[in-house]
């Protein structure tokens, strides 16, 4: 049977070698389970006809039964169509056809009764059938649930469409019988009431109805996303138990110093929770992986430092690495200021770093002098090497690839604890799976006294004045502003003008004042340069595109103001507008654009005007454009890939999956009982069919 699943499609009938071709390149389905396994994208309901008369703008695909009762060709050469007269005994409605002409009108009979599926197309206050599809009304015949596949231009210009693809999958599954392997343990199948793996086949492509749906789509999302979280959480027990960690046995002299003269504000309850947690995991006896979710602003510097300093007390050095120079000496001016009163050397290592004092840096590294380096990708280079590094944080850390982590991860012959940070929350269905190898932390509560921003949408046509108006009045009070405009790769020229002109059009504006620019084209040093500008108050207005994203610190900035909003999406306007509100003053978000916006913008537009809850707007973020467009969920990849599940909207059956998987490794770590024998092997099958993935992420 297995032979039959792993056989070549060519040989499946109504395929052959063309065909073949076509499903290799446009596809990649090579064999009979490939092929079986290209599951629909949505289903159409082909349950009921409909009148024409019901025929409103509210509806997609429907089906309508009558007669062609004559034909019509209209227009000359290109603009040539063929109008059929089409009615259900009381309204009439055009069939258009703009291709096959000469088909139509051999292929249809007029009087003869027919089934005409299609999307209705509204045009000057009429509707019609554009291309439908046409074929005979059969009594007998009885019409469910129709799936759509997904086909590309080329297979479509090889008349290659989703019914021939549907056709040809109907054969695949003839070629396979009722007694098809099973793919998941029985128990799991008893307990959760799974139809079996043939059945669900069955229905998933050929559903007569919507519960046999349904329990098709469970079932094979249940399994899907379970293989994913067995792999991932058999590969978090090798990993933890493979790799011994340094034990920071003992809160000492420094981390109580710190504490207790130094804080510069009350901790929040969610930062004493989330250091307990470190602390379990650093004085325990196998290495931490953790990352460190927060919202910006919610502390995450104070958390990482207060690990350091547990890693200094117990003999062991410490390192930050950041995406940005102007990030990492940020690091380095907050962290030396807050800990100066402590007998602890901070060293600064980046790009710009002169070569004497790189050599002095290498020097105390080496010694153990040096108890704590913050730098870029500087700190990864071969000759920088610690004496004894115990902890590493990673900030926004996807912004470094998985082989750069990995660099970092190796610089001791025992891998050091592994803190990384993100400001981006990621949604928990998103965590559990695609950073499912790491442990999770969140810091979900602002320090007191910080005002949430005013966020508000403005339309550039009408609001403009008003807008000027109002950063007059900021920037009398001394606050500061930032002016952020898209750059996208597609159309950098066009973007980098709107950056230019909207650069001259603040001067012009505001001509008394010192206005800086930034962009992603400037060369570092011009850029940091501009930066500090900003950061040191020598510039009251900062206009620039998303490389302000990750960026510094300025308290005094109060105004956030976006043009083009639309053009970005919620994780990305969530990060700039957390730019702002770092100081006590009032802080406002501005998000600019013109009057032609779709309804997925105005949504998100909606989320961010009421709510400045991280969490909230990354779930929401993930409903609206899905995983695969957030920040680091390609990088880090998942184990296996997705064909029917989707973390936006199967948290449902992420968290069972996880539930189970877990159950099921903790009564048989090793996977070494009998009942087990069936995931072992679909682990390995999948391995097979997967590239692999990195431990680090």
């Amino acid at each position: 049977m297995s032979l039959l699943l792993d056989a070549d499609i060519m040989y499946l009938p109504g395929m052959g070698p063309k065909r073949a071709q076509l499903f290799n390149k446009e596809l990649s389905i090579f064999t009979v389970k490939d092929l079986i396994f290209h599951f629909p994208y949505k289903y159409i309901d082909r349950s009921r006809f409909y009148y024409i008369h019901e025929i409103d703008t509210t509806l997609t695909y429907i089906q309508v039964r009558g007669k062609i009762t004559g034909f019509q060709l209209l227009g000359e050469g290109r603009n040539q169509r063929l109008i059929g007269k089409f009615t259900d005994g009381r309204n009439v409605i055009d069939l258009v056809f703009f291709k096959g002409i000469k088909y139509c009108t051999q292929a249809y009979q007029l009087h003869t009764e027919y089934i005409v599926f299609g999307k209705p197309s509204l045009f000057n206050g009429t509707f019609s059938f554009v291309h439908p599809d046409i074929e005979p009304y059969k009594e007998e015949v009885k019409m469910g649930f129709q799936p759509l596949y997904h086909t590309t231009e080329k297979m479509k210009s090889k008349f290659v469409n989703s019914k021939a693809v549907q056709k040809l999958i109907y054969q695949a599954l003839q070629t396979i019988t009722p007694s098809l392997p099973e793919s998941l343990p029985t128990s799991i199948l008893h307990k959760y009431r799974f139809i079996s793996l043939y059945e669900a086949l069955i229905n998933i492509h050929f559903p007569s109805n919507m519960p046999l749906l349904e329990q098709a789509q469970a079932r094979l999302k249940f399994e899907e996303l379970f293989y994913i979280q067995i792999a991932i959480l058999r590969q978090a027990h090798a990993l933890k138990t493979s790799f011994k960690g340094f034990q920071f046995n003992h809160i000492g002299e420094m981390f109580h110093a710190y504490y207790e003269k130094c804080l510069p504000f009350e901790l929040t309850n969610a930062q004493k929770r989330v250091l307990k947690e470190i602390r379990n995991n650093v004085r325990g006896a196998h290495q931490m992986n953790r990352l460190l979710q927060g919202d910006v602003g919610s502390g995450k510097t104070i958390v990482a430092l207060m690990c350091m300093l547990m890693a200094i007390d117990n003999g062991y050095q410490a390192c930050i690495m950041a995406p940005t120079e102007i990030l990492a000496r940020q690091h380095f001016e907050t962290i030396e200021s807050q800990i100066n009163k402590l007998p602890i050397q901070v060293k600064l290592l980046t790009g710009s770093t002169k070569k004497k004092d790189r050599e002095h840096i290498h020097e105390g590294l080496l010694n153990g002098s040096v108890h704590i380096l913050i730098g870029t990708h500087a700190v990864i280079e071969d000759t920088v090497n610690f004496k004894n590094l115990g902890i590493v944080v990673i900030d926004e850390q996807h912004r470094f690839g998985v082989a750069q982590r990995a660099k970092l991860w190796n610089k001791n012959t025992r891998p050091p604890h592994v803190l990384v940070m993100t400001a981006t929350p990621i949604p928990r269905t998103l965590a559990m799976t695609v950073y499912g190898d790491l442990e999770v932390s969140v810091i979900d509560e602002l320090p007191p006294g910080r005002k949430p921003i005013v966020t508000n949408h403005i339309f550039e046509d009408t609001k403009r004045e008003a807008l000027n108006r109002f950063l007059k009045q900021q920037l009398s009070l001394g606050r500061q502003v930032y002016i952020v405009y898209p750059l996208i790769e597609e159309s950098e020229k066009m973007d980098l003008k709107n950056l230019t002109d909207g650069y001259q059009y603040i001067q012009s504006i505001f001509p008394d004042l010192q206005v800086s620019m930034v962009h992603g084209k400037m060369k570092p040093a011009e850029k940091d340069a501009a930066m500090q500008e900003f950061v040191q108050h020598k510039s009251q207005i900062m206009v620039a595109t998303t490389v302000i994203e990750v960026g510094v610190n300025v308290p005094n900035a109060s105004v956030m103001v976006i043009e083009n909003a639309e053009r970005f999406g919620l994780a990305q306007l969530h990060q700039l507008r957390g730019r702002v509100g770092r100081g006590a003053d009032q802080s406002y978000c501005v998000l600019v654009t013109s009057r032609k916006i779709s309804n997925e913008t105005r949504k998100r537009l909606e989320i961010m005007t009421r709510t400045n809850d991280g969490f909230e707007i990354a779930e929401a973020d993930l409903q609206l454009r899905g995983p695969g467009d957030l920040e680091g969920t390609q990088q880090s990849g998942l184990p296996f890939q997705l064909h029917i599940a989707n973390l936006a909207k199967d948290g449902h059956f992420v968290q069972l999956a996880r539930e189970c998987a877990s159950e099921i490794l903790e009564n048989d770590p090793q996977l070494k009982s009998l009942a087990n024998e069936i995931i072992v092997k679909e682990l390995k099958t999948k391995k097979r069919e997967q590239q692999n993935w990195s431990i680090i992420s």
